[in-house]
This record gives C-alpha cells, structure tokens and sequence, in this order.
C-alpha cells in the first residue's frame, strides 16, 4: 500500500530527517519525497498492511511540520 501526503517540508536535511524517523518507527515502511512537487509531497510505502496515516503525520508534527493525507481522485470516462 503507497499513502501520499501533502506537507510544508522546505529542505532536503529536513525530509531526510522525517523519512530516517518513519522508516524507523514504522517496520516495513520506505518513505520518500518530492519537494519538487508543488505540494512537497511524501510517499509512504508498505508491502504488506496499511499504512498508518495518523502516525506518520504525528511524526511530521514531531519535525514542526505539517501533513495531510492526499485523497485519491478517480475520475472516470463517460461513454456515449
């Protein structure tokens, strides 16, 4: 399972700090981030299992930053 997140990360030392923390707190999980994206966005994988979204942002939090889960957004083709 992959878990996105919009955040405010601003420097690389930060976002490497914060995945070090997630993938040490969560067993099983591999993070990274893309500050390129407008929404500085974080990925947060598991192979098996969920990923706790909750803990991850209260991780975020930990680091004086904010996060918040991205909803998927479907969008689907009408046919005529």
């Amino acid at each position: 399972m992959v878990e996105v997140f919009k955040t405010d990360v601003d420097s690389t030392a930060s976002a490497r700090r914060i995945t070090a923390a997630i993938m040490e707190a969560m067993e099983g999980c591999r993070a990274n981030f893309d500050l390129e994206d407008c929404d500085r966005i974080l990925r947060v994988c598991r192979d098996s299992g969920t990923v706790d979204a909750e803990a991850v942002i209260a991780l975020v939090r930990k680091h004086d930053y904010s996060a918040v889960v991205l909803e998927d957004i479907v969008t689907q083709s009408i046919t005529s």
